[in-house]
């Protein structure tokens, strides 16, 4: 029992479970971003309270890196199986150009929104050397950013963290 007590106390564990990186939601709150619809409707992140949000940060030109993400959150939604309806995808893009109508039609189901990019920037944390479009964010049913996946993520392990996630809430 003592060596349990020095153990949790003095050594302090210091693993983790988690594949993404916590984000302190109160050092990052949600500002208004002065988001649109493509049809230019004003629609915040706010109307999707209630749900996890997987967020991505594009232009509207959407090279394969860009599509390799929506690619994978559409999957990585899709392998929560019964839960999947627990989750929304976002992209927040980020200029005023027409997307592509293949990629529009490809990644039906995806939420695109129009945001100011000098807005975005100041919003999103970001990992050295990367930028909000390397990375993959999630928002808690809160309404809280939460995690960010690290650039060029391991689907695996980000279906590890959103298993685990929709598992410990009872929210969203």
């Amino acid at each position: 029992m003592i060596a349990s007590y020095f153990t949790y106390y003095v050594i302090k564990p210091q693993s983790r479970t988690n594949y993404g990186a916590l984000i302190d939601p109160r050092d990052y709150p949600i500002p208004e971003l002065g988001s649109t619809t493509l049809d230019g409707k004003p629609e915040s992140l706010d109307a999707y309270k209630g749900k996890w949000l997987m967020v991505q940060v594009d232009g509207s030109d959407c090279q394969k890196a860009c599509q390799d993400k929506l690619y994978e959150m559409r999957q990585l939604r899709l392998m929560q199986g019964k839960e999947m309806e627990r989750i929304e995808r976002v992209w927040l893009i980020t200029d005023d150009q027409p997307l592509q109508t293949m990629v529009m039609r490809e990644y039906d189901g995806t939420k695109l929104l129009r945001v100011k990019p000098e807005l975005l920037k100041a919003w999103l944390p970001v990992d050295a050397d990367t930028s909000a479009a390397d990375h993959i964010y999630l928002i808690d049913p809160l309404g809280h950013l939460m995690m960010r996946f690290p650039k060029d993520a391991d689907p695996n392990k980000v279906k590890k963290d959103l298993s685990k996630l929709l598992r410990a809430s009872s929210i969203g």
